[in-house]
């Protein structure tokens, strides 16, 4: 996705909040009679392809995110050091003249972003997957490295940066009440923090370039969001702005040109998709920029003096950006004519002559380039994953399903290599195929190289990731048909999805499992409970089981927008709703699974406990059914270290081997440099036992 300088840099640092999203995981099996029957389809081509190792999809690229400093004179990235992922700079004029600047020997750096200053580099960081970010600094001349914000169970929010003060930004710390962000001004270069407005009650905040605060904004009663004005640091009693329910998830601001006079929105009020507009902040009028009638307007690309915007995008199968203004566009037109696939701005220097451009080729490993555009010279910076060049990478098709209701469904289908001859979409014979979905659920699958995608295909698989309802960027009536369709419509779809899979001679009634992290891990457990002869297994990972006790668990700094979920759930608190959530809970149905489930759970997730993952497999033990638990004690909400990653991938091809006939990279000692802990059920997965030495 294109950025400006300034969004790139409050992007790095952010941390996504009102979502269950998380990588997708796999399962276990325990009816071994489904192998022979559902081996026979793998073509004799899709045999002959080499295996692509899994550490090649899922270890440590070799460089990543690269930025450049607002100056143009350095470049960062990050890169194993000691096989862990660290921050590197170097001269823009010699990138091989490199260092180290960070010394993390055990949780994965993530997330980096240059100081307005160019002074420091900056990251976030929390603790074995807890959430608790906290903000961290090195000084670029001495190497000296700085916690910024020394807090502990705190989590840290940018609230604002600016283009005309390089030394200070704005944060939200939630350490006084973990429920709420005071927001603070933060000098950067001496670390000291002053307090601008204590927080009783706002979910967020939003500054202009000042680092004025000038907006404020909270749930209201109804599930909507009401925006404050913000004067001198105090909030208006009165909303200016508010959205229904209806609109919350596809409504909001969008930021401030630097001189404060237009404020930016998403915004789908009156109206299906969001569109974008310009509001004048001294008469309240808007302004409408663009608009598309199958999707929301996504990303802007704004001017990094100005604030304005200067390009839009809009994704529905595939992302596509629209520039206005016409030096971008020239820009644009002039990389799209030297790029295959698709490509983007990660980081732009402060005089936007020199940008970080990523690749996506879709078939190749992603590469990186450094872009003068007064030169008008593309150079290559890296490639993330070299050990991918020439590998069978398949590529991904976007489709169309309809519901049975007559919802589009907006979806993505890889094929296996070599099952496809005549190259008309489809393989020549039913394949076995792996139902990929999607975690949030106000979230969506999209185009583009996907490990998972490429893994599953390349052992054998049709891959097939569906935007069901509820799934964001469709439009506010695609979202909210949504609501409250948890085990119910919402799976309906992806039910849909199957068997248009199997209608249109991709695979059959009896190879299809279901897979997916986090919501994606709650639809594995309901495919197995409410619809338990549809999938042949089911692979989940950090999925709720009991709804009722995921609400009643969610981490204290969400306690704002929790209405949301009620509205979109089911509200505990009212008989109804309490029931709703009950039924939707594949807990209270756990005796119903008959076939192979695998579990991944990490024991610091903050938004789906550990509790969630116990407290199916004890009941199904309880019934005496077979299930496989991977814990990872040092992970959260997905598993952030890549040889946690790589275990658990080798551990889920090697169950959907058994399940579906696929082929799988042996385990061999894959589980040694992890931590990944087999609960139950090392038996019901080929060679695990084996893997663990007992």
């Amino acid at each position: 996705m294109f950025h400006s300088a300034k969004s790139a840099r409050m992007l790095a640092a952010s941390v996504a909040a009102l979502a269950l999203s998380a990588p997708a995981i796999l399962s276990a099996d325990h009816h071994a009679n489904s192998t022979a029957q559902n081996g026979a389809s793998m073509t004799s081509t899709a045999e002959a392809t080499p295996l692509i190792p899994r550490d090649a999809l899922f270890g440590n690229p070799t460089k990543a995110q690269g930025r450049l400093s607002p100056d143009g004179q350095w470049l960062s990235w990050l890169a194993p050091k000691d096989g862990v992922l660290n921050i590197w700079v170097a001269p823009r004029d010699n990138p091989d003249d490199a260092k180290a600047m960070t010394s993390s020997t055990d949780r994965p750096i993530r997330q980096h972003f240059w100081a307005p200053d160019g002074k420091s580099v900056n990251y976030i960081q929390d603790k074995g997957g807890d959430e608790n970010f906290l903000l961290y600094k090195v000084d670029v001349a001495t190497g000296e490295e700085t916690t910024l914000t020394p807090f502990e169970n705190t989590r840290v929010q940018i609230i604002g940066t600016s283009e005309t003060i390089k030394d200070s930004i704005l944060v939200g710390l939630n350490n006084r009440n973990p429920q709420f962000h005071d927001v603070y001004m933060l000098n950067l270069n001496t670390g000291e923090s002053e307090l601008v407005l204590q927080n009783e009650s706002y979910a967020g905040f939003m500054a202009d370039d000042t680092l004025t605060v000038r907006m404020a904004f909270r749930q209201n009663a109804e599930g909507g969001t009401d925006y404050f004005k913000v004067t001198d640091n105090v909030v208006a009693n009165e909303p200016f702005e508010a959205t229904a329910m209806e609109d919350s998830l596809t409504t909001s601001p969008a930021g401030y040109t630097t001189d404060g006079s237009t404020l930016y929105w998403i915004d789908s009020r009156g109206r299906n998709t969001a569109a974008l507009y310009a509001q004048d902040t001294a008469t309240g009028e808007k302004t409408m920029i663009a608009e598309d009638d199958k999707a929301d307007l996504g990303g802007t690309i704004r001017d990094p003096k100005t604030g304005e915007v200067e390009a839009y995008s809009v994704n529905y199968l595939q992302n596509e950006w629209v520039a206005i203004d016409p030096d971008l566009k020239a820009s644009m037109e002039w990389l799209d004519e030297r790029l295959d696939g698709e490509f983007g701005i990660s980081s732009r220097t402060d005089d936007d002559q020199t940008w970080i451009v990523w690749n996506d080729p879709l078939t190749a490993p992603s590469a990186t380039y450094i872009y003068d555009r007064a030169a008008s010279t593309l150079t290559p910076f890296y490639v993330a994953r070299p050990e991918l060049e020439g590998a069978p990478l398949q590529p991904m098709q976007t489709v169309e399903i309809t519901s049975r209701d007559g919802l589009t469904l907006p979806s993505y289908l890889t094929l296996p290599p070599g099952s496809d001859t005549d190259g008309d979409g489809r393989p020549d014979e039913a394949v076995p195929m792996v139902l990929l979905v999607h975690g949030g659920p106000w979230a969506r699958d999209e185009y583009g190289f996907n490990s998972a995608h490429q893994m599953l295909a390349n052992r054998g698989y049709a891959v097939l990731s569906t935007n069901f309802r509820g799934s964001t960027g469709f439009g506010k009536d695609f979202l909210n048909a949504g609501n409250k369709q948890w085990g119910l419509k919402m799976h309906d779809d992806l039910i849909d999805a199957t068997d248009w899979a199997i209608s249109e001679g991709i695979t059959s009634e009896s190879q299809v499992a279901i897979m997916g992290g986090s919501y994606g891990g709650y639809a594995t457990l309901a495919g197995l409970t409410f619809t338990p002869d549809k999938f042949a297994c089911g692979v989940d990972i950090v999925g709720p089981s009991n709804l009722e006790t995921l609400l009643s668990t969610i981490p204290p700094y969400w306690a704002p927008l929790v209405k949301i979920f009620h509205e979109r759930m089911g509200d505990p608190n009212t008989e109804e709703g309490l029931a709703l959530l009950k039924a939707a809970s594949p807990l209270y149905k756990a005796d119903q699974i008959t076939k192979p489930l695998l579990i991944a759970q990490g024991a610091n997730d903050p938004r789906v406990k550990q509790s969630e993952s116990d407290q199916i497999v004890g009941a199904m033990k309880e019934a005496g059914i077979p299930v496989t638990y991977v814990l990872y004690p040092d992970e959260g909400h997905g598993f952030a270290k890549p040889a946690n990653n790589i275990a658990f991938f080798g551990i889920a091809e090697n169950f959907l081997s058994e399940c579906l006939g696929g082929r799988a990279e042996p385990l061999g000692d894959v589980l040694e440099p992890s931590t990944a802990e087999i609960v139950e059920g090392a038996e019901h997965v080929k060679g695990l036992q084996d893997a663990l030495g007992s």
